[in-house]
This record gives C-alpha cells, sequence and structure tokens, in this order.
C-alpha cells in the first residue's frame, strides 16, 4: 500500500544571485541529512565557528523545526530570544533574534523553536516570512541547521541556501535516507522552476510524484522551455557531503553514491569532507563546545577545519560570490504528493564503480533500495 504527503508548492521566495547583489547578501549554507543521529548539528556548530575563524561575519541558524539544539552545542542554553518569539512576532526582525557567542565575536546565533506544536508545524505564511527575512540577514556566511528527514520544511529549508551540504554516516540506513532526501529536494528543486513560469497548478496539483523523469513528463509536455531551465537548475544541484563517524571498518563509496543519484536522479554531489569516530567530539559537547574550539588538535577537529577550508574555497570561488575584499584570517495554491513508496534503484553487486563519465539522467527503474544502499556503503 502505497501512503503519502502532501508538499506544498507555492511562491517560496527565490534567491537570485548576480554580481551586483552577492556583495550585499549573506552566503546561504543548508546542512541537512536524512535522518536524525547522524552529526548534523556538530558539523553545522562546527563550521560555523571555522568560518567565523576566518574573520568572516557568521550566524549559525537553527532551523530544526521542533528540536532545535544548535544553542547546546555553543554553549547558550538559556538563550534569552529564539526564533519563536519572530514566528509569533514579539520581534519583528530576524536580525534582532540573533545573539553573541562568548567565545568568538565573529559568531552570532539564531536559536530555534520551543517544543510546541505551532512551532513544530509552521504555517505557510509564517515559512514564507522567515525565508524572506533570511535574505536580509547582516553577515558574510549563514550556516543553517535544517531539521532531519525529508518534510516539507526540511525540503524548503534546504533548497533555501546557497550552498547545500548533506551529512550522512557509512550505515546503510543512513545512505540510503540520504539518497531518498536528495532524491526528494531534487523533485522539489524542478517543480520550482515550473511553478515559478507559469500557472501549472491544474497539471501538477496533487500528482503522486516519485521520479524527476515524471515531473519531466507531465510538466515539460506543457512548457518546453521550463523543461530546459528545470534541466539546468537539476544539473547545477551538486550538494557537498560530509561523511561523519567514518572508520577504516565503515566506508562510502562515494562514486558508486554518485553514479546512481546521476542515472536515477539526474543530480550529483561532491565529497567535501570525511571526520572519523572521535571521543573528543562527544567530550565536546559535554562542554557544550564546538570540537575545534574544545580540543583543537583532535583527529576530529583537523578534518572539520579541512572541511571547512573546502567550504571557504567553494565561497569564494563560487560565480557571483567573489568579493573584492576577502575577509584576512586570524590565522495560488498548489499541492504536490510525494510517494512514500521509493523508487530507489539498486545495481548487481559486480557493477563497476562509475568513473567521472556518468549515465544518462532520470532513468526510471524499481529495484531494492536497501542492496543499492548496502553497496554505497561497503555492504557493511
Amino acid at each position: 500500500m502505497t501512503s503519502s504527503y502532501v508538499l506544498p508548492v507555492r511562491q517560496i521566495p527565490i534567491r537570485i544571485l548576480t554580481h551586483e547583489t552577492a556583495n550585499h547578501m549573506a552566503t546561504l549554507i543548508s546542512v541537512a541529512s536524512g535522518k536524525g543521529g547522524v552529526g548534523k548539528s556538530v558539523v553545522s556548530a562546527n563550521l560555523a565557528l571555522a568560518l567565523a575563524k576566518t574573520g568572516r561575519q557568521v550566524l549559525l541558524a537553527d532551523l530544526d523545526v521542533g528540536g532545535a539544539d544548535a544553542h547546546i552545542m555553543v554553549g547558550q542554553l538559556n538563550p534569552p530570544v529564539t526564533l519563536t518569539d519572530f514566528l509569533h512576532k514579539r520581534v519583528n526582525r530576524l536580525e534582532d533574534v540573533a545573539i553573541p557567542v562568548t567565545f568568538h565575536p565573529n559568531l552570532r546565533l539564531l536559536a530555534g523553536t520551543g517544543e510546541t506544536l505551532a512551532t513544530a508545524n509552521m504555517a505557510y505564511a509564517r515559512k514564507k516570512r522567515l525565508m524572506i527575512q533570511f535574505q536580509e540577514l547582516t553577515a558574510d556566511v549563514v550556516v543553517i541547521d535544517i531539521g532531519a528527514g525529508t518534510s516539507y520544511h526540511a525540503l524548503d529549508f534546504f533548497l533555501l541556501g546557497d550552498m547545500h551540504l548533506a551529512v550522512a554516516t557509512p550505515e546503510p540506513t543512513s545512505v540510503l535516507d540520504l539518497y531518498r532526501f536528495i532524491k526528494l529536494a531534487a523533485i522539489r528543486r524542478v517543480l520550482a522552476c515550473f511553478l515559478a513560469r507559469s500557472p501549472l497548478s491544474e497539471a501538477l496539483s496533487n500528482r503522486d510524484f516519485s521520479s524527476v523523469q515524471e515531473v519531466m513528463d507531465v510538466a515539460g509536455a506543457t512548457d518546453s522551455e521550463g523543461r530546459a531551465v528545470a534541466t539546468a537548475a537539476l544539473q547545477s544541484f551538486r550538494p557537498g557531503l560530509v561523511i561523519n563517524r567514518s572508520s577504516s571498518r565503515s566506508q562510502v563509496n562515494v562514486l558508486y553514491l554518485r553514479k546512481i543519484l546521476h542515472e536515477y536522479v539526474g543530480g550529483d554531489l561532491t565529497l567535501l569532507g570525511e571526520i572519523p569516530e572521535d571521543p573528543a567530539v562527544s567530550q565536546a559537547v559535554r562542554s557544550f563546545l564546538p570540537v575545534i574550539e574544545a580540543a583543537p588538535t583532535s583527529l576530529a577537529a583537523k578534518c572539520l577545519l579541512s572541511l571547512a577550508r573546502a567550504v571557504e574555497q567553494l565561497i569564494t570561488t563560487s560565480p557571483g560570490r567573489i568579493k573584492e575584499d576577502a575577509p584576512k584570517s586570524e590565522t495560488s495554491q498548489t499541492a504536490v504528493v510525494f510517494s512514500k513508496t521509493d523508487i530507489t534503484p539498486s545495481l548487481p553487486a559486480s557493477t563497476p564503480v562509475a568513473s567521472d563519465v556518468l549515465p544518462t539522467p532520470y532513468a526510471s527503474r524499481t529495484n531494492s533500495a536497501l542492496d543499492s544502499a548496502q553497496e554505497v556503503s561497503g555492504g557493511n
């Protein structure tokens, strides 16, 4: 039996970056995961601090709606103001929610919402207001810690970013959930391209979309130019992959994951870093500090700093975001239904790992999802 959930597709604010506007807008880095418990908040907090240490003004924003914990990661146990105050209009500007982080002058925190039904199930009007104000924040970089899973909140907040980071562990379930998350994000991205161009409410309303190809077939049939735009947007959708808690016994076959994403989704990803299993991380969390601050010589801290350097390079070299003065281092409503029944690829175990020459995108095949995840994660 197939169960479905409704993903509202309305006029979500879209950031359009040019050389003229880029210097006046913060770079938004969204950090998400297909499932909880993979260390996404740890990666977000350490990445934000590492970028702050380069001289940039950084905001760490907790958009894990209903399950916020980024404030714990940076030692702000009882933040005086949170996103709940903004959502309930006790604070008019999102900028006024930002509070300083005591251990670094370049880092501020936008603490997340409390554990209430109203904030966990945010109305569309509130979400739209929140997303618009993210574009007006005063900062060089905003690192957005997004809730785990494939809810429409998580997908929309993930796509709000200029850069997209996806965190996973080497376990087969985590890799499978990561694949599903990126697939649904790609579908959402493609739908947004079509809906921004023409009123396709009747064609797309209440459709049970389970693949990018299906969206292309339905919407592209009446909008050939839109299909070209959506294809270009999909090809530019290249999330950065962060493997957390890696070890010599458990590794992710990244090339194989890239292959199935390209073949069955039409997107791609880039491995930005691997963070090893390290007791220093849990010790730092118990100290309410990022590990790069609490244990800067630990192996995990060094790998997180390496990840930050990779992200920094992407920030400074991305089109439309090359800044003249680089900072100096210290050192109508439409509803779209997505099927819970996943169309997930599975290639034979003997299939060789693909090179950079990858198969044609948008293929549609149905096979065992778990087999694919086990192949990608080394069969562990």
